[in-house]
């Protein structure tokens, strides 16, 4: 990899109707082509660790500053995103969004990476679905998404404490293990 990566931000979508939202069902200009990227866990888990809010969060950082440190050096950064309905409309819980930088693109590229396949046709199909007002037959096509299972200390510097009242509380997160997450079974 080239010292280009030390200024990319590539960002893993772990939920399919997220990353459907993103690109417009794969009609968005530029956007035709997605890439469904299967990564090892033990990479996936790595950004994580080494992973900052893409925001500053009180209930998080000391202050701004500390948070904008956090940020400049960071490999990895995350930030929490409605999670879609088959109308693509937000739903009440976030998943997660993980942007890669540095030595995480490296990494990301040339270790991480298990398989690239193309998700357009079974995205179209399931547009038709929604379009026509089908959302059962729709529901059927979508890959199986689940919770993440990482553990608490994996992500508790990515979120505020219990009880805090920031904007986070409350809301169910999840880093779903889909087309472009990590493998559970992998690693």
């Amino acid at each position: 990899m080239s010292e280009d990566c030390e200024r990319w931000l590539t960002w893993i979508k772990p939920s399919f109707l997220w990353m459907m939202y993103r690109c417009g069902w794969g009609t968005k200009a530029g956007q035709e082509t997605v890439p469904a990227v299967e990564i090892a866990r033990d990479g996936f888990e790595w950004a994580l660790r080494h992973a900052c809010l893409s925001s500053h969060v009180p209930a998080v950082h000391a202050d701004r500053a500390a948070w904008q440190r956090e940020l400049r050096t960071a490999p990895a950064r995350v930030q929490w995103d409605p999670e879609r309905d088959l109308r693509l409309q937000p739903l009440p819980y976030r998943s997660l969004q993980l942007g890669l930088s540095g030595e995480a693109v490296r990494r990301y590229a040339d270790e991480w990476t298990v398989a690239v396949s193309d998700v357009p046709p079974p995205a179209q199909e399931i547009r038709a679905y929604v379009g026509s007002g089908d959302l059962d037959s729709a529901a059927r096509l979508l890959p199986q998404e689940r919770p993440y299972p990482a553990a608490d200390e994996l992500l508790a510097h990515l979120r505020p404490a219990a009880g805090s009242g920031r904007p986070l509380d409350g809301q169910r997160r999840t880093a779903a293990n889909s087309v472009a997450a990590a493998r559970a079974d992998a690693g």
